[in-house]
């Protein structure tokens, strides 16, 4: 956890403040004064100065703390200045590489880091990425080899940029593909897609469902950067699961010499000399598993990129795909009985925004091919982000100190709220109703209430809290918020001093002000559901409503209705042998429906740990009773907890219903590993699932700026379920949480989930908790506060 920097002041009340700790000194945990060191950085960085950070702090920490190297910085060039020291080189690279390496030298008290910037005309270093980089970040246009970043049947070993996605379609005839690419770490990119075949049925006896489409995935990961003299190096993997009808496996090398970009690689499977059998339900890539095997069927591929301008790109490429040795390929029969025309194909790509790409090719000798694609960065505001500072009134200023700060805050988006105040500690309990980020909300808490802070206040205590739960503690010096500390605005100032806890909370203020009792919300309603025989897509899209109330600290009735006028779910399946989630679409085909009626209790001690008790209609096609135990470990790091129900399956259409067939239940042990070096967290279930299948599930997460990007997988006993569908298989899917405060230009603690999965099966299947206590802690676990005090308001390149 963060603690606040000392807090300066000479006053006697102070000094004696300061004896009587030293002879009583409070317990663990207190919020107190941290060691620091000063340190400044010049030259090419966004905000020089002068920065005050925690003893131990390295050069990573500074460079982030400066807003990051503007785009003309010399890294190799910088150098670090200390006192009765000789200088010290320190060549530099992005803070997140740099972080934890040799190279991140640690701070002493009045060192300055002194970066300079390219001369004019000079170009970068070798280690940094040239121009021209860009045009060659494209997708391939053939989703039979994986939409992954390529030419167009083959993939380079460029990658998509971390923490930017890419939605596209195109079409090779008799093909056509519907693809998301994502650049989850550095290096690392994942794709998802869907392959079609034109005039090809997907079912025999026709129907609804079209034209025949599989789904699958692939991932790209460059274990090699291109330098001045090696090529960028890359592994891509394409269909490693299920039918794999268009699964291959390459290693591709890429070298740039401006503004041609050259690759050359060698692939198995669709790429190679044969196809690759059937996988079922688990995962296989011979290139591990048996190299030797790959090395035997690989085939060698290449091609050309030259990007003639910024915003177009033309490509030629050779490909070894044998179409007509596509034995299970639903087209190989009907449009590949010889082989095609040409291993050659031809393309250009226009770029008329720099988030849209358009392209045009020549394949096979005999087609044109089309696609488009976009490409944003995740988690970027489409819509600035600004909300309103708050202006007092000549009347209000005349009213009690508490009220004043009372009455500011609840304008600027906080409710339950009290105030103390000592003479030497301002204390401000609040609830935060509109930020997505508690450092966010910490920050235009303080920023507002400066103007009413007295004079022989030397401390500011800020505890933020969830319906009369505290969450969140945070503390800074009066200082911050004064007009000391010139060349720093008054954001920054307070930005550097806030300190955070996440534990051993002191009891919350009574009595509070602006306290909400009633709540309520009204979201519009997306929801898919893919390849059921009925037919390949089915959706309804609606409003979903909710009213909650409080009538105590911990305590929520809730009430939930969803109303769908456009609706067409359906689905031509058999019930399966154990009825969990399989029959959804009897509950999603309903008009109106009442998505939950319940209470829920929350309790937490100091510690914390947190207790969860609820019960009625849990969810859409469940009701009964439930809880739940969690409790942060090492500063919120790991989180741990069991939760346990007892429920019954809800009668379709009858909102208060029942369906007979007895009784299903949970006990389940969970855990989550934070991870906040690289954005991301890992969550397992283990135990009984509502089937009585008993195993794991693990989900993993990145976070990007306020969204989550999720995918999970289990392993259970399958051997209760006597339908083919259900045995042996493991229940997998991905999912994406988008806050709302992307699109409307105000901050908001909304978000909207969507999530992607099978849903004709049972297995490792959970309740649908309303607030589950691991996503109630989420961000306000301490190593992530300290993790969005420190990226949250940094600005995307």
């Amino acid at each position: 956890m963060i603690f606040s920097r000392r807090i300066p002041g000479a006053q006697a009340f102070a000094a004696a403040s300061l004896f009587l700790a030293l002879l009583f000194p409070p317990p663990a945990g207190a919020i107190v004064g941290r060691k620091t060191v000063t340190v400044s950085v010049e030259g090419a960085v966004r905000v020089p100065g002068a920065y005050t950070l925690s003893r131990g702090a390295t050069l990573s920490a500074l460079i982030l703390a400066a807003g990051g190297t503007t785009d003309n910085a010399d890294l190799a060039g910088a150098t670090l200045f200390r006192e009765d020291s000789p200088a010290i080189p320190a060549p530099l690279s992005h803070p997140r590489l740099l972080k934890g390496s040799p190279a991140d030298l640690p701070l002493e008290d009045g060192d300055t880091l002194r970066i300079p910037s390219l001369r004019p005309g000079a170009g970068r270093k070798a280690a940094a990425r040239p121009p021209g980089d860009d045009p060659f970040l494209a997708p391939n246009n053939f989703g039979v080899t994986g939409l992954v970043t390529g030419l167009l049947e083959t993939p380079t070993a460029r990658v998509i940029k971390e923490n930017r996605y890419r939605i596209g379609a195109t079409q090779v005839r008799p093909y056509r593909y519907y693809f998301g690419t994502v650049g989850l770490f550095d290096r690392l990119e994942v794709n998802g897609r869907i392959n079609g075949v034109i005039g090809v049925p997907g079912f025999i006896d026709g129907g609804d469902y079209g034209a025949y489409k599989d789904k699958a995935f692939d991932f790209k990961y460059q274990f090699l950067k291109e330098s001045a003299y090696l090529p960028a190096l890359a592994v891509a993997v394409s269909d490693p699961h299920g039918t794999r009808i268009y699964a291959s496996q390459a290693i591709v090398a890429s070298k740039r010499i401006f503004p041609f970009d050259f690759s050359l690689g060698f692939g198995n499977g669709r790429l190679g000399k044969r196809q690759l059998p059937d996988q079922g339900e688990g995962f296989k890539i011979e290139l591990f598993t048996n190299p030797r095997a790959w090395a035997r069927e690989a085939l060698p591929f290449g091609g050309i990129q030259y990007a003639a301008t910024p915003w177009l790109s033309l490509l030629a490429e050779y490909s070894p795909i044998r179409y007509e040795r596509q034995t299970s390929d639903p087209a190989r029969e009907k449009y590949f009985p010889t082989a095609v025309r040409s291993p050659f194909n031809f393309g250009a790509r226009v770029k008329p925004f720099r988030w849209l790409e358009l392209g045009a090719s020549w394949q096979r000798g005999e087609e044109i091919g089309v696609t488009a694609s976009v490409d944003f960065e995740i988690g970027r505001p489409l819509v600035p982000i600004y909300d309103p500072p708050y202006r007092e009134t000549p009347g209000a200023s005349r009213n009690p100190l508490p009220d004043r700060i009372a009455f500011a805050l609840a304008d600027v988006g906080f409710s339950d709220i009290a105030v103390s105040n000592d003479g030497f500690t301002l204390r401000i309990d609040a609830q935060n109703d509109r930020y997505f980020f508690a450092p966010r909300a910490v920050e235009v808490l303080l920023a507002t209430v400066a103007p009413f802070v007295p004079s022989n206040v030397e401390y500011i205590r800020v505890q933020l809290k969830e319906n009369g739960i505290p969450v969140a503690e945070a503390a800074a010096p009066a200082t911050a918020l004064s007009g000391a500390g010139a060349g720093f605005t008054q954001t920054e100032r307070i930005r550097n001093a806030v300190g955070f806890r996440s534990a051993y909370f002191d009891a919350p203020l009574r009595p509070t002000a602006y306290r909400r009792r009633i709540d309520y919300s009204l979201k519009p309603s997306f929801e898919a559901f893919l390849n059921d025989p009925s037919g390949f897509f089915k959706y309804r899209v609606g409003l979903a409503g909710a009213l909650s109330t409080f009538p105590w600290r911990g305590g929520t009735a809730l009430l939930g209705v969803e109303g769908y006028p456009v609706n067409n779910i359906s689905t031509s399946n058999a019930p399966l042998s154990i009825l969990i989630r399989s029959d959804v679409a009897e509950y999603k085909k309903e008009s109106i429906a009442l998505g939950r009626l319940l209470f829920d209790q929350v309790y937490a001690t100091r510690r914390p740990v947190y207790f969860r008790a609820a019960a009625g209609m849990l969810e859409t096609m469940f009701g009964g009773v439930d809880g739940e135990v969690a409790f942060p470990l090492r500063d919120g790091r790991i989180l741990a907890g069991a939760s346990g129900g007892v429920v019954r399956k809800r009668a379709p259409g009858e909102p208060f219903g029942f369906r007979d067939g007895g009784s299903y239940h949970t006990a389940l042990l969970q855990g989550r590993l934070n991870v906040p070096e690289i954005d991301a967290a890992v969550d397992v279930k283990w135990g009984r699932f509502l089937a009585g299948d008993r195993g794991v599930r693990v989900a993993v997460s990145k976070f990007v700026r306020g969204v989550t990007l999720s995918a999970w997988y289990s392993a259970t006993d399958t051997d209760i379920f006597t339908d083919r569908y259900n045995r042996g298989y493991h229940d997998k899917g991905i999912s994406v949480e988008i806050p709302i405060r992307l699109f409307t230009g105000r901050d908001s603690r909304t978000a909207y989930r969507y999530s992607l999965s099978p849903w004709t099966r049972d297995v490792a299947q959970d309740i649908d908790r309303y607030l589950p206590l691991f996503d109630r802690i989420g961000r306000n676990a301490g190593i992530l506060l300290d993790r969005d005090l420190g990226s949250t308001y940094k600005v995307p390149k």
